[in-house]
């Protein structure tokens, strides 16, 4: 039986969570940068950056877990994993919640490139090879879902995190 389908389906899911984070990165990056000096917010945004992909990673877990529910049993895991180096890959994103990992935020970058990678190698595919126009079509979808779900996980840490400080200083 040919895999290839469900090998497809799977680096749909992953790039659904975690393709999308480089792009989240250069904009939080450079906004943040922007909105720091003109003194809107007092935070620098790009170390939060960990944290959310992080918090996507653990959202991935979750996914997972819902697909996998009535039974956890290795065998079944086995079952419906296609690549499991690609899986391990997507679930070492929630190491960035350790200390060490979270101050280095261009470390969660690279992690990243992999599943973008896949976004890349289709356009090429497509442009230099005239691949079925509809890889691309999911392909856009699928990173339209990941740059909200990584928008989203970018401003409930900020959100976190700001409301965390608050009452810090209100306790002081």
């Amino acid at each position: 039986m040919d895999n290839s389908l469900f090998i497809y389906l799977e680096q749909l899911q992953l790039m659904a969570f975690f393709a999308a984070y480089p792009l989240v990165y250069l904009m939080v990056t450079y906004l943040g940068e922007a909105l720091q000096k003109k003194g809107v917010i007092k935070i620098n945004l790009v170390w939060l950056l960990p944290l959310a992909y992080a918090l996507v990673g653990i959202l991935y877990l979750g996914f997972q877990l819902k697909n996998l529910y009535p039974d956890y049993s290795f065998e079944h895991i086995k079952s419906l994993t296609e690549n499991p180096y690609l899986k391990i890959w997507g679930l070492l994103s929630m190491l960035f919640l350790l200390p060490p990992l979270r101050k280095k935020p261009l470390l969660s970058l690279l992690h990243s490139f992999v599943f973008f990678f896949f976004l890349v190698r289709d356009l090429l595919l497509h442009f230099f090879q005239s691949a079925d126009r509809s890889i691309v079509k999911n392909d856009m979808s699928i990173y339209t879902s990941s740059i909200l779900i990584n928008l989203a996980s970018v401003v409930f840490v900020t959100l976190i995190y700001l409301l965390f400080s608050f009452l810090k200083r209100k306790r002081n």
